[in-house]
């Protein structure tokens, strides 16, 4: 089958995406199409889904979901906001960095930018209105931190991204960690810079608060840093480390601050679990279309194709980062890397890319694409969360969305940015578990 039929079928996909299509069975529908195609055993793709759930550390999905799910269920955010105010509050806009610190957290370990907004964007808007900021900038500070934990452990897209691409996904939670915290640090520096440009009153530094905030939270504060650390230093897996934050979550939430009840306890297990079966799925079913791909050589196709028109890795990159802005805002994360990545992923190593920063480079764009308009998805939730007009959150994120495109090209021009940790700690040598 010709690259252009190909072409063809995928916008096909995209466009069956766009009108609300289950993504599982675009999919598979197009795997089972092109497969009998060419008289190809379908076994393949059962070969796959069997594949995927044996693969190691994919564990670590439905645990980290599960996680995700649970804090988010519970009143963990609300502790999260006051803990980040307590030691922010006397910076000028404060509370703006706040919300960026919080919505950054919070998006890595739920790994659903929707959710981080609908959760804890109904405490952060009225807080940041309050604190004196206008409800432009407000409304775009909210819409923006949705998006910007996705780079960070134990971020789901990034634990897909490396099922798919087969890149260690140790490596990549490295890789994410300096251009994540130099995309929030840029914002926290406009942030800060705005609240003192509209003279945003500060509030003095209080012990009495800070000890407060840290016992009301005590019990959640570790939780990141022993799943960071432990994952960077070795000393567990991934997968470990998902079953360490499966337990203590529990611990924490349904025991110790009873937040969640035995029966909303039994809900939250429900719909993660739908929710993990789902991406399960549609996992296998992805591999098994990538299989067919490799089989017929139509990456090898499309590296020839690009070459004869982009000559530099440049040029690629460039082209690279326009198209997957308009992914990112047609398609969630999910199925943009299960899509996109089987594709570009062998088309990249031609132009000699490392295929740590491509995944880190993809998901920068993806987290953009989220805030680009005119269809980007944080931009409707946050318009229906806040009962405000779609064509006006288009205007409050520009600022942000600048931001955003500029640290983007800093991480897709500058690689060391995303290899330096990783060159330091001594791992790329080394061949590590997912």
């Amino acid at each position: 089958m010709g690259v252009i039929l190909v072409f063809l079928a995928i916008v096909f996909v995209l466009l069956l995406i766009l009108i609300g299509t289950p993504l599982f069975g675009v999919i598979g529908g197009l795997t089972l199409y092109f497969f009998t195609s060419i008289d190809l055993s379908t076994n393949a793709i059962i070969t796959e889904i069997s594949k995927i759930s044996r693969a190691p550390g994919i564990i670590a999905l439905p645990l980290f979901t599960f996680t995700g799910y649970l804090l988010a269920e519970s009143k963990a955010s609300e502790r999260m906001i006051r803990l980040s105010s307590a030691f922010l509050s006397w910076l000028p806009g404060g509370m703006a960095v706040v919300v960026l610190v919080a919505g950054s957290i919070f998006t890595a370990l739920t790994g659903a930018n929707a959710l981080a907004i609908i959760a804890i964007g109904g405490l952060l808007l009225p807080a940041l209105i309050k604190s004196g900021f206008e409800e432009d900038f407000s409304l775009g500070l909210v819409t923006t931190s949705g998006s910007l934990g996705l780079l960070f452990v134990p971020s789901l897209p990034i634990i897909i991204y490396a099922l798919i691409s087969q890149v260690d996904t140790v490596l990549l939670f490295i890789a994410g960690v300096l251009p994540g915290s130099l995309l929030v640090l840029v914002l926290i520096i406009y942030s800060v810079w705005h609240g003192h440009k509209i003279k945003i009153p500060t509030e003095r530094m209080s012990i009495s608060t800070i000890l407060g905030a840290i016992n009301e939270s005590k019990w959640e504060i570790p939780l990141p840093f022993v799943i960071v650390i432990g994952i960077f230093t070795g000393i567990i897996t991934v997968g470990e480390a998902a079953a360490v934050s499966a337990a203590y979550a529990i611990i924490t939430e349904c025991f110790i601050y009873r937040d969640i009840g035995f029966k909303k306890l039994l809900d939250v297990v429900v719909d993660s679990m739908v929710m993990v079966g789902a991406l399960m799925c549609i996992l296998g079913l992805a591999l098994g279309l990538t299989n067919y791909l490799i089989d017929q050589q139509i990456p090898q196709a499309m590296m020839e194709f690009i070459q004869k028109h982009i000559s530099s890795k440049l040029g690629f990159l460039m082209a690279l980062n326009g198209f997957l802005l308009i992914a990112g805002c047609m398609m969630d994360i999910f199925s943009a890397i299960l899509v996109l990545v089987p594709l570009i992923a062998p088309i990249a190593d031609g132009y000699g890319i490392d295929p740590v920063h491509l995944g880190i480079v993809f998901l920068s764009n993806m987290t953009i694409g989220y805030l680009t308009p005119p269809i980007g998805m944080n931009l409707f939730v946050a318009s229906v969360r806040f009962q405000e007009p779609i064509v006006r959150l288009f205007r409050v994120v520009i600022p942000f969305f600048i931001l955003n495109i500029l640290v983007l090209l800093v991480i897709t021009y500058w690689p060391k940015l995303s290899l330096l940790l990783i060159d330091m700690m001594g791992k790329r040598p080394e061949l590590l578990t997912i």
